[in-house]
């Protein structure tokens, strides 16, 4: 097929442009296109002047020298028998001449960067040999940097390498470099002593950071060796290791014995307490408003605890955030040794309009061993044997899980008595147990509206994570547990509870839990405690809650959100470290203290501090 008319077409202007910007394509040039077209496609009134751009006398000037010719040129790179007009040659040897002066740029430029990198490397090669004989860490960074505390580390740093060296000169009985290595460890062992930062650091500490990086440097060429070095610091770093472990359990065997044991305040608080409380004349030991005891129309509280101070906080915390305090009825429970101490606290502190009363738990007749397994099991020669033979150890090397299960809350009646709620209270209807290491910040009266579905327990779900699921608790590789149980079925939280206690009548939860408690005698099927059991007893019987209600965990967690505190109804103290210990986190102890009067007598008399 011929193309006719392009002219018509196309301008000599856009034929032109079209070219300008097509001449560097090579095979693909509209040039290389129109010199191997078909005759069939030879483009009609089209001539050679028309097609190409004539060259300014700029460009011109020294090409125009070389043509030979006749006008024509044979290139040297050409093929055979290819003539190029004058013009064409020289606007190829213009891009020669370019492509030329291009690689020699690109060449100059390859070699400047060489040799900047080879300065560069250089230069830092000379930093690394000083940061090996002064700093001996040159894998952390912060050393190159001013900031608060990099002359501690560096020292630390240089301490370590010390040691390193100290052992290889003894090695290799290098007595002199020894004794200066030993005397330059003690002065900076001296100059640090408990100093975290560089503002704590006495006059002398650069001094003996110079002297300590002299005798180093000395070391290094003396004694360094790659595979003794590496060898000594894999051994202090298995030491370390070693160390570490050792102190995490020594962490939890204290945590443990410092959680069951009662601060020196709060004891002096209770004995104090109980002294007035039975110095008091019989008829001023009466609260007021005990008709409300047994009302199923108000919101009653059971509360069991061996913690004045404690109890008082649950109580407060309730009654400061209730929308009518006058309708909400606290149950407290107590032993004997805490009876009076309980009764006089709240009655020189009433909780305002609120009813409140105080029962001793030995006082129960109807809670004796025959009845109760765990009472039962408490007495037996089997259990005394476990809790107090001595050949069960609770040292700090060898003891923390042992002391878990000795904490005396697990031998308390009052740990246990949340199993036998409608006997203890057998005219309500609905009751909300409460934990004493919790605090209210909420009204809580929406949760007796709760549909419980017809289950027995409204709680609080806390399977977010695994190890609070069943099988964490329960002994799975026991028949009678995994025929009945599903090991990833979800845990729940006591210490705010929910308990339909007329649904716990028809269900018999009471005889479930005997039933149970019976079967472990031996602690085959779960150790100590009264979650295990009560996951079991309320096996398919819990409704869960909404999280809101209750969170948990700042007894152990310290990355609880704040906004999730601050938001719940409940917060829990559930772990080791509860709030009235020193080993409480600081940073969720506000919230119970704020219910705390410390300038109350009792509490000044028992130094009983924030």
């Amino acid at each position: 097929m011929e193309l006719l008319h392009v002219r018509s077409l196309f301008s000599k202007e856009v034929i032109e442009d079209i070219k300008a910007n097509t001449n560097d394509l090579g095979p693909f040039s509209l040039d290389h296109f129109r010199r191997n077209l078909s005759p069939s496609w030879k483009i009609v009134g089209v001539d050679t002047q028309d097609e190409n751009t004539i060259a300014t006398d700029e460009n011109l000037a020294d090409p125009v020298k070389d043509a030979v010719d006749g006008g024509h040129e044979v290139l040297k790179d050409d093929p055979p028998g290819l003539v190029d007009s004058p013009e064409k040659a020289i606007r190829r040897r213009l891009r020669e001449k370019k492509r030329e002066k291009r690689a020699v740029e690109l060449i100059k430029q390859d070699e400047e960067t060489i040799v900047k990198l080879e300065n560069a490397a250089f230069e830092r090669s000379k930093s690394v040999d000083s940061a090996v004989l002064g700093k001996y860490s040159i894998w952390r960074k912060e050393n190159d940097y001013e900031n608060s505390d990099s002359t501690v580390r560096l020292m630390r740093d240089q301490m370590i390498m010390a040691r390193v060296y100290t052992s290889i000169a003894e090695l290799k009985n290098k007595s002199d470099l020894l004794q200066e290595l030993q005397l330059r460890l003690k002065e900076s062992q001296r100059a640090l002593s408990d100093v975290s930062t560089d503002a704590d650091l006495p006059p002398s500490a650069p001094e003996k950071l110079r002297a300590m990086g002299h005798v180093l440097s000395k070391a290094k060429e003396q004694l360094y060796d790659c595979k003794l070095v590496t060898g000594k610091l894999r051994a202090m770093l298995q030491s370390a290791d070693d160390q570490v472990r050792s102190l995490k359990k020594q962490s939890t065997f204290l945590s443990q014995l410092a959680a069951k044991t009662i601060p020196n305040g709060i004891h002096c608080l209770s004995m104090r307490l109980t002294i007035d409380y039975y110095l008091l004349e019989p008829e001023k030991r009466k609260f007021p408003r005990s008709e409300n005891l047994e009302n199923p129309k108000l919101y009653h509280y059971a509360l069991f605890s061996d913690n004045v101070l404690a109890a008082s906080v649950v109580v407060n915390s309730t009654v400061r955030n209730a929308k009518d305090p006058s309708k909400h009825v606290f149950h407290l429970v107590t032993d004997k040794l805490n009876f009076g101490a309980m009764n006089m606290w709240f009655l020189i502190n009433p909780p305002g309009k609120a009813t409140i009363h105080v029962e001793n738990v030995d006082e129960f007749k109807w809670l004796n061993s025959s009845y109760c397994p765990v009472l039962r099991q408490l007495e037996s020669a089997a259990m005394k044997e476990f809790y107090f033979k001595a050949d069960h150890p609770t040292t700090l090397s060898n003891g923390a899980s042992n002391l878990k299960y000795r904490n005396p809350k697990y031998l308390s009646m009052l740990n246990h008595l949340r199993f036998y709620l409608p006997e203890v209270y057998p005219k309500l209807d609905k009751i909300l147990f409460l934990d004493d290491d919790i605090v209210v910040q909420k009204d809580l009266t929406g949760l007796w509206s709760v549909d419980l579905h017809g289950k027995v327990n409204g709680a609080v779900e806390t399977c977010g994570q695994s190890f609070h699921r069943f099988d964490k608790y329960l002994n799975f590789s026991n028949p009678h547990i995994s025929r009945n149980f599903d090991p990833n079925a979800c845990g729940w939280a006591y210490g705010m509870n929910v308990f339909d206690l007329k649904e716990w009548k028809k269900k018999d939860i009471t005889g479930i839990y005997h039933k149970w408690q019976n079967m472990n005698e031996d602690r085959a099927l779960w150790k100590l405690g009264t979650l295990p059991p009560g996951l079991i007893t309320f096996y398919g019987l819990t409704h869960p809650l909404d999280k809101s209600w209750h969170v948990l965990g700042l007894g152990y967690n310290p990355s609880i959100d704040k906004a999730e505190i601050e938001k719940a109804a409940v917060v829990h103290y559930n772990g080791n470290m509860k709030p009235w210990l020193e080993i409480a986190m600081t940073k969720y102890r506000s919230y119970w203290t704020k219910y705390i009067k410390y300038d109350h007598p009792y509490l000044r008399n028992c130094k009983l501090t924030e």
